[in-house]
């Protein structure tokens, strides 16, 4: 490896300007492929057949206009009266427009939804009125029957006692016919009252099936007091837009087109926001924040090169990387949906890594040239050291970064291959771009003074018999003192909570957190996060048992904690699926609400039969934490596996890729605890300008697993390697912990401040998803480098001395020498020994 990369260096610095243009016209070709074929972004992060999506695919099929994803859009007075006629008949005007829109199913007019309730709540009263009355009506004709029956019954006895009296004395049959006469009136009378009693009868059951109804339907409302769309002061008033397609596949140019339609025609008094579904933006790619960091980065060039040109070069080279790696990527956003925060996440990687890469060649460079090696030369040679590393340490990010395709979960899978493929530039531009401009610049690349001095710097600060290791003691306390330090920073972890970001989440002062105030001050919390409840029939429900069903589904659903209302909103064609909404307490990213999901999944079947399940933002949200919980297991073992192999391969050791993946793991749970106590609990949130806590991102905790694990064991190899390097070459293993520590400790230094600075400054963003990224990256490398690297690895490598190099025999045969100390380029080429010591960095 070191030998065909000294030669790509070396044809690199001759062929500057060939290597030069060949990169230009592959940025050209990105940058036109993205220009071509580039589509929109989405902040869609569902993932399909999940719980939660199986009831929008039964929604589909059964009930489309329930399926597509619902927005809203607040309306409020400026001055907080109530809308005046003129302003409500504009916002009806709205929303009537807004059903002729593309890919919009329904829109739901606030004041006839407002109206409509009025009336049902009035017909109820009025039918329970009628009912009173009705019942009123029937008990008088009842006591007018039971009146006349009566007296049919004296008339009776009258008769009966007649003809008894008659029939004694021996009537004749004129007499007799005379009382039959009498009977046959009393019979018709009687027959009479029967049929008028049975009208009763019918009409009192008629009535009572009616106040059964009624009655049902006044459980419904008073269950469903609560969801409204239209504040009780009358200065709010929501929109609701449903449309045709779910969150997943709905186009982010449906989104806008909604967002321009009622922003088209302003309405004096009144003014408009769009909730997070709507208007959440995509976040920009580079900002104010990210040009700061960057400016920083600049700054520890400048420090640890020397020069103004030499500090450029890893900037201009990354910049290179980024371009052609992001809007490649970008390329296929028009077949493929990508989520918003993808390229961000390859600026951010590539910039890093792309600055740091070019680093490491430019500084072995430098190093040389300061000892009087001939340019040419000294390219070739720093690209087949240094480069060597650089490469293997890519492809440990790499790695990390395409195993989260493992995790089955496309769009976390999609920013992995996106951020490969920006390590990947990142990794060809150091090796072959940096070396050809480094050609072009020839001795210029060291100031007037440093170039005065070639061949006099030959020595380090202290000569390599001058360095002596650590003792055992401060081994051990610095051990001991920084696995405390850590898992103390680690203690918040153990309460992360996980979601997605909803509006509250949003920059104070964007149109999606003023709406999503306005609906929790107005409508109350759970109204920005209401849950899709279904249930599912296996014998369709008739017409006459459909509202005493839609009763029992309600009503138990509304048993449960932390439930505000509950109101059915669709039966399916067939009967055999009902719809509900359901508003929570509080908050879709609330744990009360959380928890109420998994109440409501753990109900048994309603009556025996019906079968519940969810959909919503909180549904979505444990939903996407499952799977990424679940995924979590293979993906750390397909990533410290593969990268195990690689450390294996490039140490020669056991241990050291062991005591390296340890130290990793601390950090990592250490960054997880810093994540918490800023974006959860809020500690010094306002430092960074945050102005909202909640859950943490739910794949937050994957994607930082894969990139820190990569450029952890970047500062691993460049650290690592030069102790291996100088014990190789005859060092006792405690002493070359500390020769190799030295070698690279300032080139790694300057290398983990540009990390830091360029992903701090990603921390400033307006979007809480990039912060939220850019601080566990910033952090995480901070303590990576600083606090395990450079502390806590040199000392585990002092005590664990000439073990930490042990391999097996035929373990050493089977594995290839990958040669990342250059052994081979020493045997051809003495300019490799840089101040006496053999050095990689």
């Amino acid at each position: 490896m070191a030998a065909l990369l000294y030669r790509l260096g070396s044809f690199a610095a001759r062929r500057a300007w060939q290597v030069i243009v060949a990169w230009v016209v592959i940025l050209g070709v990105s940058v036109g492929a993205f220009l071509a074929f580039g589509g929109s972004l989405s902040n869609s992060f569902d993932i399909p057949g999940t719980a939660s999506g199986a009831v929008v695919d039964e929604l589909t099929q059964e009930l489309p206009d329930s399926a597509g994803m619902t927005a809203s859009v607040v309306y409020q007075t400026d001055d907080g009266a109530p809308f005046t006629d003129e302003q409500k008949q504009a916002i009806s005007d709205a929303a009537a427009g807004a059903e002729d829109l593309d890919d919009i199913a329904a829109v739901i007019d606030p004041f006839d939804a407002q109206q409509q309730q009025a009336d049902g709540a009035q017909q109820l009263a009025d039918a329970q009125t009628q009912i009173t009355d009705g019942r009123s009506q029937l008990d008088a004709g009842q006591a007018q029957l039971d009146a006349g029956q009566a007296q049919l019954d004296a008339g009776q006895a009258q008769l009966d006692a007649a003809r008894a009296q008659a029939e004694a004395i021996g009537a004749g049959p004129q007499q007799l016919a005379a009382l039959d006469q009498q009977q046959a009136q009393l019979d018709a009378q009687t027959a009479a009252l029967q049929t008028q009693q049975t009208t009763i009868d019918d009409s009192r059951a008629e009535l009572e099936d009616q106040a059964e109804q009624v009655e049902l339907g006044t459980t419904l409302l008073d269950l469903s007091d609560g969801i409204g769309v239209v504040s009780e002061d009358g200065s709010t008033a929501i929109v609701n837009v449903t449309f045709d397609e779910t969150r997943l596949e709905l186009p982010e140019e449906a989104k806008q087109t909604t967002i321009d339609h009622f922003e088209s025609e302003p309405i004096d008094g009144v003014s408009v926001y769009f909730g997070s579904e709507l208007a959440q933006g995509v976040p920009e790619l580079f900002g104010i924040g990210e040009a700061i960091g960057l400016v920083f980065a600049a700054v520890v060039l400048i420090v640890t090169l020397g020069s103004l040109l030499a500090a450029a070069l890893p900037i201009v080279t990354a910049l290179v990387g980024i371009g052609v790696g992001v809007t490649a990527s970008l390329s296929f956003s028009g077949i493929v949906d990508m989520a918003s925060i993808t390229p961000v996440l390859g600026v951010m990687l590539g910039l890093a890594v792309g600055i740091d890469y070019s680093l490491f060649i430019v500084y072995r460079h430098r190093k040389q040239l300061l000892r009087g090696v001939p340019v040419g030369e000294s390219i070739g040679l720093a690209t087949g050291t240094s480069g060597t590393a650089v490469v293997f340490a890519g492809s440990t990010v790499i790695v990390a970064l395409l195993a989260l395709n493992v995790t089955g979960i496309p769009f976390l899978g999609l920013m992995g291959t996106v951020g490969a493929v920006c390590v990947a530039v990142a990794v060809l531009v150091a090796i072959s771009l940096a070396p050809a401009i480094l050609g072009l610049l020839g001795m210029r690349l060291l100031s007037r003074r440093k170039q005065a001095a070639i061949g006099v710097e030959t020595a380090p600060a202290k000569a390599p018999q001058q360095i002596k290791p650590m003792s055992n003691l401060r081994a051990i306390l610095t051990v001991l003192g920084t696995v405390v330090a850590l898992l103390v920073i680690a203690i918040p972890s153990l309460s992360m909570r996980l979601g997605l970001p909803d509006g509250g989440s949003e920059p104070a002062g964007s149109t999606s957190y003023q709406a999503f105030q306005i609906i929790e001050e107005e409508f109350g919390a759970g109204a920005n996060g209401p849950l899709l409840v279904t249930a599912t029939a296996s014998d369709p429900i008739s017409d006459d048992d459909l509202v005493a069903t839609q009763v029992a589904v309600a009503q138990q659903l509304a048993d449960l904690d932390d439930v505000a209302a509950v109101a059915p909103i669709a039966t399916s064609d067939d009967g055999t699926l009902l719809a509900f909404q359901v508003v929570p307490e509080e908050g879709p990213n609330s744990e009360s609400t959380e928890q109420l999901v998994q109440d409501i999944r753990a109900l048994p079947p309603v009556d025996g039969d019906l079968t519940l399940g969810v959909a919503g933002q909180a549904a979505s949200n444990i939903d996407i934490s499952q799977a990424l919980s679940d995924a979590l297991p293979i993906y750390l073992l397909v990533v410290v596996g593969l990268s195990f192999l690689i450390m294996v391969m490039v140490f020669r050791s056991l241990l050291v890729p062991i005591i390296a993946t340890g130290g990793f793991v601390l950090s990592l749970f250490a960054t997880y605890g810093l994540i918490v106590g800023v974006f959860q609990y809020g500690w010094g949130a306002s430092l960074i300008g945050l102005d909202s806590t909640g859950p943490i991102l739910s794949f937050l905790p994957v994607i930082l697993v894969g990139i820190l694990f990569g450029l952890a064991m970047d500062y691993q190899l460049f650290l690592a390697s030069g102790m291996r390097e100088a014990y190789v070459h005859g060092s006792s293993a405690k002493l070359a912990v500390a020769q190799g520590f030295r070698a690279g400790r300032s080139v790694v230094t300057a290398a983990a401040f540009i990390m830091v600075s360029v992903f701090g400054g990603f921390i400033f963003s307006q979007s809480t998803m990039i912060r939220s990224i850019g601080f566990g990256l910033a952090f995480g490398v901070l303590l990576d480098a600083f606090v395990v690297r450079m502390l806590l690895m040199p000392a585990l490598m002092h005590l664990l001395g000439r073990s930490a190099w042990w391999l097996p025999r035929w373990l050493d045969r089977v594995i290839p020498n990958v040669d990342l100390e250059g052994v081979s380029l020493e045997r051809d080429h003495p300019g490799m020994q840089v101040g006496g010591v053999p050095h990689t960095t």
